[in-house]
């Protein structure tokens, strides 16, 4: 039986700086898709809300969509 540790090497200093210079890069680039997710989410957000008061305030600020009904 061969042992799994005998087999294998350790990565050499070159390659262990290379894996960690790409994972940081990974790392910046997922960072960097999430900023830019949540800034056009909000950005969105924001345009619909002004729409919207934008509507209520041209009809009198009444609200769209169905009355709040008291039980």
């Amino acid at each position: 039986m061969v042992n799994i540790r005998e087999r294998r090497s350790a990565p050499a200093g070159a390659e262990r700086e290379a894996r960690r210079v790409s994972r940081e890069a990974e790392a910046k680039d997922a960072l960097s898709d999430y900023a830019k997710a949540q800034k056009a989410f909000h950005e969105n957000r924001e345009r619909l809300k002004a729409e919207r008061l934008a509507r209520e305030a041209k009809s009198g600020g009444q609200h769209f969509g169905k009355a709040k009904q008291d039980h």
